[in-house]
């Protein structure tokens, strides 16, 4: 399986490893029978994610996702943080094989999940927001096959 140097950069020296103790939205997603479990901590002040950290439980494809995807996202706004795609996460790490592209969708899903639990924390209702979070199990038993 082939990867782009870039994967391979944020797989190798992952950016934003680790957790935030005060953080104020954080989501988990993933499956146990795949493998792949990711989880993100965010710092939101004044609608800005100040910081972000991941906790990622997968493969390499997985940690370089996640990487990406908190990258992508530190000092953006929560608007801007709900419009990242899988598709941009790809992107962005110079494609991942079609296999791996599970991975992609499970960084989206982690992030939406943080700016969800973010908008429940205080007592708004995020489905307007981040909408219905998907079920990846399907998705993710296919990659455990």
């Amino acid at each position: 399986m082939l990867y782009s140097e870039k994967v391979m950069d944020h797989f190798t020296n992952p950016r934003n490893v680790g957790e935030i103790a005060d953080a104020n939205g954080v989501g988990e997603v993933g499956n146990a029978k795949c493998g792949d479990i990711m989880k993100i901590y965010l710092k939101i002040e004044n609608g800005v994610i100040e910081d972000v950290k991941f906790k990622t439980f997968g493969c390499g494809a997985a940690i370089a996702t996640s990487s990406m995807a908190t990258e992508m996202v530190k000092g953006r706004t929560v608007d801007e943080a709900l419009k990242l795609t899988n598709s941009a996460v790809v992107e962005a790490l110079e494609g991942l094989p079609p296999v791996k592209i599970h991975c992609s969708v499970l960084a989206e899903q982690a992030i939406k999940a943080a700016l969800a639990d973010y908008y429940t924390r205080q007592g708004i209702d995020p489905t307007p927001f981040v909408g219905e979070l998907a079920d990846l199990d399907e998705e993710h038993l296919a990659c455990a096959r």
